[in-house]
């Protein structure tokens, strides 16, 4: 299949003033995350809430910052997620591709709004039925 990216647009949530910054990730539809290098986490000025601890291919686990909130922008679509500072490259995980209602296309290797819902994102939700 090879590798899919997406041009997306990272700020602090926190710090308005702050000018965002624009990045080509590298969608990760096998992490659920949204994962930054220690570099943009310092540009954007992010707080670390906490340590978390992440398991990488080869089994090892290791302990890394959890910082934001971040928000995270494709075209007219955005989502406000917390962030791993973790890597050389910004990966794009699951959670905040489906917030935003973005599919990977293959074929194409990029990453694009979901055909189904192209002018604005769709949740699916389920209602509890009252007795």
């Amino acid at each position: 299949m090879g590798y899919a990216f997406a041009d997306i647009e990272l700020s602090n949530a926190r710090r308005t003033e702050l000018c965002p910054l624009r990045v080509r990730a590298l969608a990760d539809t096998g992490s659920l995350m949204l994962c930054v290098p220690e570099h943009v986490a310092i540009q954007l000025e992010l707080e670390t809430d906490s340590m978390r601890e992440v398991s990488v291919a080869d089994g090892r686990k290791l302990s890394v910052p959890y910082v934001g909130p971040v928000k995270v922008g494709f075209g007219d679509r955005f989502c406000f997620v917390g962030a791993l500072v973790f890597g050389d490259e910004v990966l794009l995980g699951a959670v905040p591709m489906e917030d935003m209602d973005l599919v990977v296309d293959p074929s194409r290797r990029r990453v694009t709004v979901d055909p189904a819902s192209p002018n604005i994102p769709h949740s699916r939700v389920k209602a509890l039925r009252r007795a």
